[in-house]
């Protein structure tokens, strides 16, 4: 069986394609990075398993033994959150596979293989792999692919598979999930006899397509490419599949297909709807398609709904999806800041699937999104101790809001842990004769240009600064083209090669700058992107952020906490002509760059138990100071504000 790079590659080769960076050969020794792959890889993956097992979440693998009590009660929607606790183990052991490669750890592995002992016993002859039908409704098995996540568990237990065998070489757990995939195969397709199914929380769907790069196997990219397709025909397989237990469509929960991205076929979307997360997956899955399939036509789909996102529905630190009530997205421009509910998941899979558009498309607006969700949406999601989570991720709060040691539904935790653990992939691809820097960050990476071995080596104090110096170590002179990207918050970029100034005017090509040249040996190329602090500004019809300014410098977004202003942020106004100076605070959270300015804050103290009066507020002279959002609620309660009021 080939390795999945292997498989990437010959790909690659073929359509001329990028194949990102193993994450394994991208050691991160250093700078911003490290502290943070180190804290998940020896914190958060051993806490993480403490965490399933004192929530009661791998009870439910003792297929010997009688169903206990529900660690997770039913809902009013009919889904407890018991249905997919699979899928916590599978991401889970995805997070910690991929620390695996670069740092054996035997008690890790043991952990991993208990887990899969149990899941292969559990295992039903024909594949099939549910620990809830299994143990508690066998006879319901494939009856609620609406409500009820069968192959979204499936799907992420078949990429904790992949990721584990990749790190060690063991073939039990996929062999287990290759089964599961025969029995999807044998269940569901056009074919006749089969069900026209597919699962409404997407998630199986991306999941095969790394199972067929590893596999080779046609069949699992064929079934990929049909759960797509088929998503959203009509009439809708859900109204069918209502009826056959006996209830009403119509009294679906959510009222609307829309929910899960099954309203219309997915090739005739244009806006983006329903819930984020699936939203997100969803979309990733497209892209990979794009990619495996060479298809044109669903690029241009995911083109569209890219741009719609990231156009119309995006909080500035890349968040998405406002609503708690369906966990997703409402109307265009509907960003709210205290009752945000940007999920921690959609934000990482956003990631996922900027990711994957870069490498069909090189283009600076896919990873510069990329990079938005690693230091602010996505980031903000683990606590600096790495033990502690974030399920929504507000831009406003008035202190409610605290970092959970776990959470009631299995989602958010594991995501961000293999979204880290996994990061060098992220950083770096290449193709035959190209090699792309997506980000930048203290690193040592190992790859391959066509046959050519390159060593390169990022120091930087990135994103503290933007001064960057990546040095070629060769084993002879080859000629590639060397892609940098600009940040697309970047106005004024310097790139030199030995000390020889690169002229980028002619170089830079959707946000890359392409050097093109004989590579030797000790190449050193020096970056400087200028970091100023930006005010930002919301378009006009995000009602919530008139007359705001939101602070960014590089690709970090900042906020305002009452711990450092001695009251509520939300009295803060802040001159427009303010001077906002950034510092580095040696002793914030293992350190960070901090924008201190002076402000004016409203003054409570003449109101004379008054709730309204004629006079406006008096304002005085108030220092503050901002940190990076990522870092917010990690140390005293309080409150915190994004979006300051400008003056």
């Amino acid at each position: 069986m080939p390795s999945s790079h292997r498989a990437r590659e010959a790909k690659a080769a073929r359509m001329q394609r990028y194949v990102p960076a193993d994450h394994s050969r991208v050691s991160f020794d250093g700078g911003f990075w490290q502290s943070w792959t180190e804290t998940v890889r020896r914190v958060t993956i051993p806490s993480q398993h403490n965490r399933l097992e004192e929530e009661g979440f791998l009870e439910v693998l003792d297929f010997d033994k009688p169903a206990g009590p529900l660690a997770r009660p039913i809902q009013p929607s009919g889904l407890s959150m018991q249905h997919f606790f699979d899928s916590d183990f599978g991401k889970w052991i995805e997070a910690a596979s991929y620390t695996l490669k670069a740092h054996p750890d035997a008690v890790i592995e043991a952990k991993i293989d208990d887990i899969v002992e149990k899941l292969e016993n559990g295992q039903m002859a024909d594949g099939y792999l549910n620990s809830w039908f299994i143990r508690r409704e066998p006879e319901k098995r494939w009856t609620n692919l609406r409500d009820l996540h069968e192959m979204y568990s499936m799907g992420h237990l078949l990429e904790g598979a992949v990721a584990y065998f990749e790190a060690t070489g063991k073939r039990r757990f996929l062999d287990v999930m290759i089964r599961a995939v025969d029995h999807i195969i044998d269940t569901f397709g056009p074919e006749p006899g089969k069900l026209r199914g597919y699962d409404a929380h997407e998630e199986i769907e991306l999941a095969l397509i790394k199972l067929y790069r590893v596999s080779g196997d046609e069949r699992h990219l064929k079934l990929a490419t049909y759960f797509v397709d088929e998503r959203g025909q009509m009439p809708s397989y859900y109204d069918e599949e209502a009826r056959q237990r006996g209830e009403n469509p119509a009294d679906y929960v959510y009222q609307t297909y829309a929910y899960s991205q099954a309203h219309m076929p997915v090739r005739e979307q244009s806006q983006v709807v329903g819930h984020a997360v699936r939203a997100m997956y969803l979309f990733s899955a497209m892209a990979d398609l794009v990619y495996e399939n060479d298809d044109a036509e669903l690029k241009t789909v995911c083109d569209r709904l890219f741009d719609n996102l990231t156009g119309r529905q995006l909080y500035v630190t890349g968040g998405l999806g406002p609503s708690a009530s369906n966990e997703g997205f409402t109307r265009e421009y509907d960003l709210p800041n205290e009752t945000a509910y940007a999920e921690t998941c959609a934000a990482v899979a956003l990631g996922f699937w900027s990711h994957r558009m870069a490498q069909t498309d090189l283009d600076s607006k896919f990873t510069d999104k990329l990079e938005m969700v690693l230091f602010n949406g996505a980031l903000s999601g683990i606590s600096r101790d790495g033990e502690h989570y974030f399920y929504e991720n507000v831009l406003e709060s008035h202190g409610q809001n605290r970092r959970w040691k776990w959470h009631y539904c299995p989602c958010c935790p594991t995501n961000i842990a293999r979204f880290i653990t996994s990061l060098g992939q992220y950083f770096y691809s290449a193709s035959d004769d190209a090699l792309a820097v997506h980000l930048y960050g203290e690193n040592t990476a190992e790859l391959t240009v066509g046959d050519a071995f390159v060593r390169l080596k990022q120091e930087t104090r990135y994103p503290w600064d933007g001064d960057i110096a990546l040095t070629m170590s060769l084993q002879q002179t080859n000629r590639f083209t060397l892609q940098l990207r600009i940040p697309g918050w970047c106005r004024e970029a310097k790139i030199t090669i030995n000390d020889e100034v690169v002229d980028l005017t002619a170089a830079v090509t959707k946000g890359y700058a392409a050097i093109n040249r004989d590579w030797r040996n000790g190449d050193e190329i020096r970056i400087n992107f200028s970091m100023p602090v930006d005010r930002l500004y919301a378009h006009p019809a995000v009602s919530e952020d008139s007359g705001r300014v939101a602070l960014q410098r590089g690709p970090v977004v900042y906020c305002i906490e009452e711990t450092d202003v001695g009251g509520e942020p939300q009295r803060l106004r802040l001159p427009a002509d303010a001077q906002i100076v950034p510092r580095f605070d040696a002793d914030l959270l293992g350190g960070a760059v901090v924008l201190d300015a002076e402000a004016m804050q409203s003054q409570a103290d003449d109101w004379d138990g008054r709730l309204y009066r004629t006079a406006p507020p008096v304002l005085a002279p108030k220092r503050i100071t901002a940190v990076p959002y990522h870092l917010w609620a990690n140390r005293s309660a309080g409150a915190m504000l994004v979006w300051l009021q400008e003056k």
